[in-house]
This record gives structure tokens, sequence and C-alpha cells, in this order.
């Protein structure tokens, strides 16, 4: 009796509307609400940051998020003795040394890749694999967008913007103003910001007077430049100063970033074994 009543009530049950609890109704254009804010604040991001690079292909950068970061650090830890020193150097007014010296020792492929080296990626991978610690193959682009608009540190969503960041660079600069801003918010000290700076504080010197040797010394450093000294070179500041200048003979000197076409691999091979040896000791 029971059971012929369900099957002819069935109908009737199946016509009704089914009526969800409330606060699962509300849920729904709630969740939707901040799906749709999230993708309006990162299409505003890309968007903020895209503006940003392609004012700064024009305007010298007042700072960097690395000197600011810096900056902050000393305050937090009382470094009341800190003082950051920086300020901009057109790129006619750097000797042709400083670029060079900085592409022999950090980014021989410089003029020819478009912000990444994938061959120095496929080695790094290769040396992890093989028990090595797993080392960087930053290019100067990438550094470059890391100094100027990031933080220091590793971690998968630095390099992702890392990453997003070099391409605009490379997407909206020329390879000239990538060097430009890199030597002018490059690390060569404790507080020592740029070119310009450095230059006074090493080698009591404008940076358009700086010879091979010297920019060779400036380079040497960019591995840690709070430890190691252009002033008071170790043993291996020296070693590695002779490296970069051989490097920089063997590129054809200045000339080398002015070409619009040539062989890459010149010298890499070299390279290859120095910066792998030399990231191993300092975890770049």
């Amino acid at each position: 009796m029971g059971a012929q009543l369900a099957r002819n009530n069935a109908p009737i049950l199946s016509a009704l509307p089914l009526r969800l609890p409330a606060c699962v109704l509300l849920r729904r254009p709630l969740l939707i609400r901040l799906l749709r804010w999230f993708a309006a604040a990162v299409l505003l991001w890309l968007l903020v940051g895209w503006i940003a690079v392609l004012a700064l292909r024009f305007v010298p950068p007042l700072t960097s998020a690395v000197m600011l970061e810096r900056q902050a650090s000393a305050w937090l830890h009382g470094e009341a003795d800190f003082h950051l020193r920086q300020h901009w150097v057109p790129w006619s007014a750097i000797s042709p040394y400083a670029p060079l010296a900085m592409v022999a020792a950090e980014d021989q492929k410089f003029p020819f890749h478009h912000g990444f080296d994938l061959d120095s990626i496929h080695r790094a991978i290769d040396d992890a694999d093989d028990g090595a610690r797993l080392r960087g193959a930053s290019t100067i682009s990438q550094q470059t967008a890391k100094n100027l608009f990031l933080w220091n540190g590793r971690s998968f969503v630095r390099k992702g913007l890392e990453a997003w960041f070099t391409v605009l660079i490379e997407w909206t600069w020329p390879k000239q103003r990538i060097l430009e801003v890199y030597l002018n918010i490059a690390e060569f000290g404790n507080g020592i910001y740029g070119v310009g700076a450095a230059s006074e504080a090493y080698f009591h010197t404008t940076p358009a007077r700086l010879g091979a040797a010297q920019a060779a010394r400036l380079a040497a450093v960019l591995p840690s430049p709070r430890r190691l000294h252009a002033d008071r070179p170790s043993a291996y500041v020296l070693r590695r100063a002779d490296w970069i200048a051989r490097q920089m003979r063997q590129l054809g000197g200045p000339g080398y970033l002015q070409r619009d076409s040539a062989p890459a691999q010149r010298a890499t091979d070299d390279r290859g074994s120095h910066r792998s040896n030399t990231s191993r000791a300092h975890g770049r």
C-alpha cells in the first residue's frame, strides 16, 4: 500500500522545483565576483608592469626594488652607518670596457639571445642531475628584471615574475638600454650600486675613465659583492679579473657589443667551465 502510494505520488514530487539552501545560492555569485576581481587585478597588474617597463625605456629609474630592499634591511637591523650610494650615469658617459666586462663575466651570449640562455639552463639542470648544487643560469636581462622590479631570494613565484619582466624588457628595450640600466643598478659592494658610485668608491675616477683592468675587477665581484672587494681584491678576485680580461680580448673588445651577428659560441666553452665552478662556489 505504501509502495503503491509512493509510486503514485512520484510524478508530483518530481514536478516540484528543486530548492537549494540559501547559503549555496549566496556563495555562487560571491565566488564568481571574487574570480572576476582576481582576473581584473591580474590584468591591471600586468598592464601597470608593462607601462612601467615602457616608461623606463626612456626615463632613468630613481631606484630599484633590490636597493629599496637593502635600505629597508639596514633600517630593520639598526645599521646606523649604512649609506646607499648610487647615481645615474648615461651610456655615453660610461667606458666601453664596463659593459664588455659585465657581458664577458656574466652573459657572453647577451647580444644574441632573447632574454634566456637555454644552453646555460640545460647545463645547470644537467649538473644538478649529476649531483651538483643547482646553480643559477640568469642572463643580464633576467638580472636586470630581478634587480629593478623584484626581490632577492629563490622561489618559483619570483622566478615566474622574473621571466615575465624579462620578456617585457626584451620586447620593449634595445640591448644597449638593458645594459645601461643594468650597469646603473647592479650591486658592486655593500651599499654601492651602479658603475658610477663603484668607480668613485673603488678607483676614485669617473665611469668614463675606467680601463679594461678596472672594469674587469668590478665585474669580478659580482658573484658576491658584499664579500668580495674591487679595491682590496683577494687572490680569487684577481684570478677572476684576469680571466674576465682574457675573455674581453677573445670576444674582440668593445666592438663585440655593436655587432649585429657574430659567432655567439666564441669563448663560451671556457666561460661555461669557469662560471660553473664560480656559480657552485657562490650559489648563483
